[in-house]
Order: C-alpha cells, then sequence, then structure tokens
C-alpha cells in the first residue's frame, strides 16, 4: 500500500503542473501551436528537438511531455493498485482510462479545431486530478484511522458541494471558450455559499482528515475569491493591474489551478465522511446511555 501511496501523490504532484501548462496554453493562445497529432511537426512527440520549443510550441509541447508523463505515472499506479484488489484495482482502471480520454481529447482537439473538446478537456483534467487526490487520501496509513461519524445533512451537503464546485469549474470552461460569464458568476456565489457551511460542520466533528482538509479547503476558497476578481478586472476590465502582460498571464492560471485543488479537497472530505460510519439514531444512542448510567 505504501507504494501505491507514493505513486499516487507523485501523479497528483504531476497533474498538477499539467494543470499549470494546460492553463499556460490556453491563456497564451498555444494551443495550435503545434498544428499535428500524435506527431509533432512529424517528430516521435518524445524526440522533437528542444532547441525547436519555443514560444507556444514551447508551452504545447510541454503540455504533451506531461501528459505523457502523467499516463506513465498512472500505469505504475493502476499496476500497484491492481495487486490490492477490490474496489483499489477498479479505481486504478478507471484512472487509466480517464488519463487515456484525456489524451485522445486533446489531440483530437488539435485535430478538428473545435472548442467543444476544448470545453469537455479541461473539466476532465479536473476531475482526474480529484481521482488521484483520492486515491492519494485512501491508500494513506491516515485513512485507517477512526472516522467521526456525520449527520446525514453533512454527509449530504459535502457530496453536493463537491458536485456543484465540479459544475463550477465546467462553467469555467464555458467561460473561457464559450464566454459564458453569468454562468460562473452565479456559480461562484453559490460555491462560496455552501463550502463556508460544510467547511464549519466538519472543522466542528474534530476528524483527523476531514477537519484539517475543511480548514485547506477553507483557506483556498480564500485565495480563490482574490483570483476570481484579479482574473474578472485583468479579462473584463480596463482597469490597470501590476505587472502587466505576465500578471494578466499568471491571475486566470493560478485561478484555474486553484479550482482544482479546491475540487480535489471537497471530494477528500466526500470520501472521507462517505467511508465513516453513520452516528447511532437518537433513540438508541439515549438507551445505550442509559443503560452506561445503571
Amino acid at each position: 500500500m505504501r507504494l501505491a501511496h507514493r505513486l499516487a501523490v507523485l501523479t497528483a504532484a504531476a497533474t498538477c503542473v499539467l494543470i499549470v501548462f494546460g492553463g499556460l496554453v490556453t491563456n497564451t493562445g498555444a494551443a495550435l501551436a503545434v498544428p499535428d497529432w500524435p506527431t509533432t511537426f512529424g517528430h516521435n512527440m518524445l524526440l522533437f528537438p528542444w532547441s525547436q520549443m519555443v514560444g507556444g510550441v514551447f508551452y504545447e509541447h510541454s503540455h504533451r511531455l506531461l501528459g505523457a508523463l502523467v499516463g506513465a505515472l498512472t500505469l505504475a499506479l493502476a499496476a500497484a493498485l491492481w495487486r490490492r484488489g477490490g474496489r483499489l484495482r477498479a479505481l486504478g482502471v478507471v484512472a487509466v482510462a480517464a488519463v487515456v480520454l484525456q489524451g485522445v481529447i486533446g489531440g483530437l482537439r488539435v485535430i478538428l479545431l473545435t472548442d467543444a473538446l476544448a470545453i469537455v478537456h479541461g473539466p476532465l483534467a479536473h476531475a482526474f486530478f480529484a481521482l488521484v487526490v483520492s486515491l492519494a487520501l485512501v491508500t494513506s496509513a491516515r485513512m485507517a484511522d477512526p472516522t467521526v461519524p456525520v449527520d446525514a445533512a453533512t454527509r449530504g451537503l459535502t457530496l453536493a458541494a463537491a458536485v456543484l464546485v465540479y459544475v463550477q469549474i465546467v462553467s469555467g470552461a464555458l467561460l473561457t471558450h464559450a464566454g459564458r460569464l453569468d454562468l460562473h458568476l452565479a456559480g461562484a456565489v453559490a460555491v462560496f455559499v455552501l463550502l463556508p457551511v460544510v467547511t464549519a460542520r466538519l472543522r466542528r466533528t474534530g476528524d483527523v482528515v476531514a477537519a484539517p482538509a475543511a480548514r485547506v479547503l477553507l483557506a483556498l476558497l480564500g485565495g480563490q475569491l482574490l483570483l476570481g476578481a484579479g482574473s474578472y478586472l485583468a479579462r473584463f476590465s480596463a482597469v490597470w493591474i501590476p505587472g502587466g502582460q505576465a500578471t494578466m498571464l499568471a491571475l486566470p492560471v493560478a485561478h484555474r489551478l486553484a479550482g482544482g485543488l479546491i475540487l480535489a479537497a471537497v471530494v477528500v472530505l466526500a470520501v472521507r465522511v462517505v467511508a465513516g460510519p453513520r452516528p447511532a439514531p437518537a433513540p438508541l444512542a439515549a438507551h445505550r446511555a442509559l443503560g452506561v448510567a445503571r
């Protein structure tokens, strides 16, 4: 299990870097800097000369190389999980299928020149990242610690929060590629209403996984609020932004990464509360307390 955990952590870290480069590709307009796939200007992708990786080609080809690295790490992770059997084996297979599908969608985006595939490509990357982070959690020693039971309302709100954050990531892709600012702003309001409620409930449980993860999630929300406001000003206003073009590039890329981290954090919370025991019904709990008193 230790090997699987380390591979999951490494895969999650590599995916995090891959998401950053995906944002750089999108926000520098380098998505079609390399016109062919799976080759790169006719070269085997792994043999493309480093000397020709300049401008948009650097971002796009680096993104492809990082994707190949994540794919290789995912195969290694799935092999480690295969030996564990059961649900872990199934999740390893799902991870491999997701990373292959993501690579194919990215390649078809280049060949078919359609933004619809780009809208799918981004959110799928975040879903894969959340899956790998969840695998890092369930293969960790900390997951074996006793889980504090949470009530049905808290469990339902946590699951709803995970769904809502993913929908918000999809709306972010629609904003980037279809200009749907209204959907993204509405989703942001919903996220910043629901998630603080969820984090407050889970922090109070004192659970060794859920409580610290909830605090991290709350901190990520604060940072995301600032990054979202900055990204909005950079793209949709004439307000002067310190740092010029570098800041205008960094803000949406960081905003995209923070969205992925928030999704991963809330999925970790959902996995933890769903895996935990249900609290005893009130009458049964009272009966047990009475028995102890006697």
